[in-house]
């Protein structure tokens, strides 16, 4: 069998590092180009027949994961699928360039309470935070797993912490799921808070579980269902809309006239879980088509290759997407 060299390595210890343990990064590229690709000697090879197409982006894949390797910059398999994602998209060398300096150039938004970086792991993350930083309403939309509640939650506390805040408030519409809210024990309030326990975990795990519950008793952080937001005006805090694909037109107008002075509104949602009645149309639509061109505002849409979790996930969101 004739074969064609993609790389020939000078440092065992690149080396080691680009192909993984037990040739797992070589596997995640073989998978995701479709291409057979083996490791021999210091080597790495495709076979001779090819598509001349897929050599190449492995080629270009191949010298971006050496290049961020001999600057230090660290990364992992997940990084590994984005990386292979971007370069597949990419149309010019400017863009190669722009993943380099993304990697390159990673800003931390949080320390969490344990000491772990929270920061942009894909270039529409970034994308995202760069708006957090310069809008007054930014609306994050996309499917599970790309990162839009949990950075979102992650920029409030930061902003929390600094000061520039006094307040977090996160809140979701009640709209049943396939599950009865009304058998659930308490008040409106206690029935929705189970379905907030993905906020909780987050906020855990940025400030701690003690200190979670001091800043609820102070009033520094509110969780609470939508319908408590009417007849507020909300200044000096950062308010989170979860879920908001669920918001009536109605709902969503009420939320958003709520904006006060010194404050941020953060609207998270994805458009194909929808779960109002059929004859119902989701605020989260009606916002984000007639709000787009008002300065102030700024929407983001994520897409499958910012999926961070399992590359099962992006894959399952694809063929469902296929078979709408």
């Amino acid at each position: 069998m004739a074969y064609l060299i993609i790389k020939t390595f000078d440092s065992c210890d690149i080396e080691k590092i680009i192909i993984g343990p037990l040739n797992i990064n070589l596997s995640i590229i073989s998978e995701e180009l479709n291409i057979n690709i083996n490791h021999i000697n210091n080597s790495i090879v495709v076979d001779q027949d090819e598509d001349l197409e897929k050599v190449e982006l492995l080629k270009k894949i191949i010298e971006l994961l050496c290049q961020l390797t001999i600057k230090n910059i660290q990364w992992k398999e997940r990084d590994l699928i984005h990386i292979i994602k971007l370069v597949v998209h990419a149309t010019n060398d400017k863009d190669i360039d722009s993943i380099i300096e993304f990697y390159q150039n990673k800003q931390v938004v949080l320390n969490t309470y344990e000491g772990k970086k929270i920061y942009a792991k894909t270039l529409k993350q970034k994308l995202y935070l760069d708006m957090l930083k310069k809008s007054s309403v930014v609306f994050a939309i996309g499917s599970a797993g790309t990162g839009k509640t949990y950075l979102g939650v992650a920029y409030a506390v930061s902003q929390l912490k600094k000061g520039t805040i006094k307040k977090i408030i996160i809140t979701r519409p009640v709209v049943e799921a396939g599950e009865k809210l009304g058998f659930l024990p308490g008040d409106l309030k206690e029935k929705v808070d189970p379905y907030l326990i993905p906020i909780y975990d987050a906020l855990e795990e940025f400030v701690g579980k003690e200190s979670l519950t001091k800043l609820i008793e102070k009033g520094n952080i509110e969780i609470a269902p939508l319908a408590y937001m009417r007849g507020r005006t909300l200044d000096n805090a950062i308010i989170i809309l979860d879920e908001a694909q669920n918001t009536t037109k109605s709902q969503m107008k009420m939320f958003l006239t709520r904006l006060g002075f010194n404050s941020k509104m953060i609207i998270t949602g994805d458009i194909t879980q929808i779960d109002l009645p059929s004859n119902q149309g989701s605020g989260l639509v009606e916002a984000t088509n007639i709000l787009k061109k008002i300065k102030g505002i700024d929407i983001v849409h994520f897409i499958q290759d910012d999926v961070m979790r399992h590359p099962l996930v992006s894959k399952i969101i694809e063929r469902y997407e296929e078979n709408k």
